[in-house]
């Protein structure tokens, strides 16, 4: 029979199976972080717009259902981080805009701007909007400033159940070193991929040469904040739930969450082994071009076990640092069972559609980008 419990927690893998999604489709903004230092002229920088041009949509489309499963499944949440710490999203989401105006108007005729202006907000998206994902992402480990009053929903005057208890609202994340350590290791990681990415689709030998040495500084950038991070799980104080939901500290609870599910740390290690023969492969296999295709998987299996550790094992997933019994967890912040059988009913479509997605990803990227044919197409 299912239970409440296990809707719960399906719901908060297909979350961190979206948000692993998310991270790998990234490439797009890594891709975009690299116009300007891999394009050194028009038509190479035309050949990255179009190669990372061509997957946009992706990214953006997987981004707001990430935010509509998190509002179906876990309203609570929803409501607390987007509702208190809009500041953080608005500028996610600023970013995004950016993108997508970028690709639209760039090349329209009567752009004023020029091209390379639209290139620069591609830039900025490309570094800005995987830093900003990852510092928000990293408030799951180290807490944010709110209060949860489930009563005030009969305040006819103000209804409000969270209130956030800073008037940064979600800026204050980026002073906490944990955060910011978190969110550039999604940057680099983003860059990383957004070169494997690109040398699998595009088809010229300078631009290739340069995605390589690229690879070099942001893979080492990624490994530097990703040893970071595994060091701060092990010292570092977790927010730990008991069978009554009462939270409390425990020292090295992240670690600990992976010690007690060995599934889930096999998870991060086999995804970290896959990033790495990726940029191998890709560096010291000469011609080879397939990276991204290990280092693909290694992220969405390294982001699950990531949000599994801050979600399963009796772990407040959105903890709160202003009343630690007001952290959000899988039981406290759920929608009704009603609901999230329903949905649950709803998302066995999912594997169709990721079977669509990939069919025409293949037949879209079957043949690589080429300057020759850029002169006979469309363009960004």
């Amino acid at each position: 029979m299912i239970t409440y419990e296990f809707l719960q927690h399906y719901w908060w893998f297909l979350i961190a199976l979206l948000a692993g999604l998310l991270i790998f489709l990234s490439f797009v903004q890594g891709g975009n972080a690299l116009i300007f230092l891999v394009g050194k002229k028009e038509d190479e920088r035309q050949l990255i717009v179009n190669s990372t041009g061509r997957k946009w949509e992706l990214t953006f489309t997987t981004l707001v259902t990430f935010g509509g499963a998190f509002f179906a499944s876990f309203p609570l949440f929803y409501s607390t981080s987007f509702g208190g710490a809009y500041w953080v999203w608005i500028l996610i989401l600023i970013t995004f805009v950016l993108q997508a105006v970028s690709y639209e108007f760039q090349s329209k005729a009567g752009n004023i701007l020029g091209k390379n202006t639209f290139r620069a907000f591609l830039t900025i998206n490309g570094c800005l909007g995987p830093l900003l994902i990852g510092t928000a992402v990293g408030t799951f480990f180290t807490g944010s400033n709110f209060i949860v009053n489930k009563d005030a929903v009969m305040d006819i005057v103000s209804p409000t159940i969270s209130r956030w208890c800073s008037s940064w609202h979600g800026l204050e994340a980026v002073t906490v070193p944990f955060n910011v350590e978190f969110g550039l290791m999604v940057m680099f990681l983003s860059i990383t991929l957004g070169a494997l990415y690109m040398i699998n689709n595009i088809s010229d030998e300078s631009v290739n040469k340069r995605l390589r040495k690229s690879i070099i500084f942001s893979f080492i950038g990624f490994l530097i904040f990703f040893i970071a991070v595994v060091i701060n799980f092990i010292v570092m104080e977790g927010f730990a739930v008991d069978e009554n939901g009462v939270v409390s500290m425990e020292k090295g609870k992240y670690i600990n969450n992976y010690l007690e599910m060995p599934l889930v740390m096999a998870m991060l290690l086999i995804g970290a082994i896959l990033l790495v023969i990726a940029v191998a492969l890709t560096l010291f296999k000469k011609g080879s071009k397939r990276g991204i295709w290990f280092a693909g998987p290694g992220t969405i299996l390294a982001v699950i076990s990531l949000f599994l550790i801050v979600g399963y094992n009796g772990t407040a997933y959105y903890p709160s640092v202003a009343d630690i019994q007001d952290s959000l967890t899988l039981s406290n912040s759920c929608s009704s069972e009603f609901t999230l059988k329903t949905m649950a009913i709803v998302s066995l479509i999912i594997p169709f559609v990721v079977a669509y997605i990939a069919y025409f990803w293949r037949k879209m990227d079957k043949k690589s980008i080429t300057k020759e044919e850029l002169e006979n197409s469309e363009k960004y």
